[in-house]
């Protein structure tokens, strides 16, 4: 049974949401929602989210986290707080004040997540935030704000950390250059790509 990904772009600093189902069902994992239209996408077409996944705990990624009320939420223990705390999630920055309900569950490094028949293993990836994962569902990359095409994730903001950030690029490098990445932001790439091409890593 194939994997079908959906992707909404939304929210001010238009950050990509990721709707994952396995071919043919009506459960969803929904990775990052950022507004309420990743909600009114998914309520339209009668899917049922079963699941949220946040990269990372910025209000950019989890501002749509509210609206899927009763669905667990899962996010690292770095990022944990930031949820629900708008000066942590860098919401005020914006004039906003977003505040997610908190975690039901805690990621871990390596963990599988399995629901149906989706496999998700969780990579902890720091360096854009503390606690920022990756996604790693058959020969595909949710990437978050670690890795986007022709760019990497920005460490001058809170948490943020150059040489981690490096250190866990270097991580997503060992993945086969065929490796699709879906980044938080901008278009998709491959791991290949970005190593011939990407101009912060094609040195490493």
């Amino acid at each position: 049974m194939g994997m079908d990904i959906r992707v909404i772009n939304s929210g001010p600093v238009e950050t990509n949401s990721y709707i994952i189902s396995a071919g043919g069902e009506s459960e969803v994992v929904v990775i990052d929602p950022a507004s309420r239209v990743v909600f009114d996408f998914i309520m339209d077409r009668g899917l049922r989210p079963v699941l949220i996944i946040n990269t990372h705990g910025h209000f950019d990624h989890i501002a749509g986290n509210c609206f899927f009320e009763g669905v667990d939420i899962a996010i690292h223990k770095r990022d944990m707080d930031m949820l629900t705390c708008p000066d942590k999630n860098l919401s005020v920055m914006f004039g906003q004040k977003i505040v997610s309900p908190e975690a039901a569950h805690i990621l871990s490094d390596r963990e599988i997540i399995k629901v149906g028949d989706i496999e998700i293993e969780v990579l902890h990836t720091p360096g854009h935030t503390g606690g920022s994962v990756c996604l790693k569902i058959a020969d595909v990359l949710f990437t978050g704000d670690t890795l986007f095409a022709g760019s990497i994730g920005r460490t001058d903001l809170p948490g943020g950390d150059y040489e981690k950030i490096m250190d866990s690029i270097k991580r997503l490098l060992e993945f086969p250059d065929d490796t699709i990445i879906y980044p938080g932001h901008g278009l998709s790439s491959t791991i290949g790509k970005e190593r011939r091409t990407n101009v912060y890593i094609c040195s490493i």
